[in-house]
């Protein structure tokens, strides 16, 4: 546990995992493509995997996440600890589940893809650490109550297309949400007598 604590506190000041204009349509790409060097270097375990916390995939051709989790297991430690994902100016058509299996997942970047449909943010309502989301850029966007339907379903944000999330945006959501979003039935089995 000790070892997980300083990793964990030495992660977070280190700079991301940056793939970022590498051309990388498919994740295995990024086991023969090199992170681009920031100013500060990432530490590296003796097994070679980077001690980081955020990746950064920005700015390629990817339009599925197949073997994400996989990919991010052989290059990272503890890829279960990553808190900050940039995966904007893609081509990714969905919100991959495979995202949701981040929970400590703090910052989620994905505007500028293809996102089609309002229905794919409810997928991120299991991430209970999500704070900031972006998805400006997504056909999504010319969706009715874009805002008010992504805060109704994330409350937790508290930046939402890099803007802060307002009292007055939480009650606009939450109005927005009583007059748009039927409540699901409850279907109840006959009591058997």
């Amino acid at each position: 546990m000790c070892a997980q604590w300083n990793y964990s506190k030495a992660a977070l000041q280190a700079p991301p995992m940056d793939f970022s204009f590498r051309g990388i349509s498919f994740m295995q790409d990024m086991l023969t493509e090199e992170p681009r060097p920031g100013l500060k270097p990432i530490k590296v375990t003796e097994e070679g995997r980077l001690l980081t916390q955020a990746v950064r995939l920005n700015n390629n051709t990817l339009s599925d996440l197949t073997d994400f989790t996989e990919i991010l297991g052989k290059l990272l430690e503890y890829p279960e600890e990553i808190y900050w994902i940039d995966l904007s100016f893609n081509d990714l058509p969905i919100i991959d589940p495979v995202l949701t299996t981040f929970y400590n997942l703090r910052t989620l970047n994905l505007h500028g893809n293809s996102i089609q449909h309002l229905s794919e943010v409810d997928k991120l309502a299991i991430l209970p650490n999500l704070r900031s989301l972006t998805l400006h850029g997504n056909p999504v966007e010319e969706e009715k109550g874009y805002r008010s339907y992504v805060l109704s379903t994330l409350p937790q944000l508290k930046s939402f297309d890099f803007s802060g999330v307002t009292k007055l945006d939480r009650s606009t959501a939450s109005v927005w949400r009583r007059m748009n979003i039927k409540p699901k039935k409850v279907r109840r089995r006959p009591k058997d007598y």
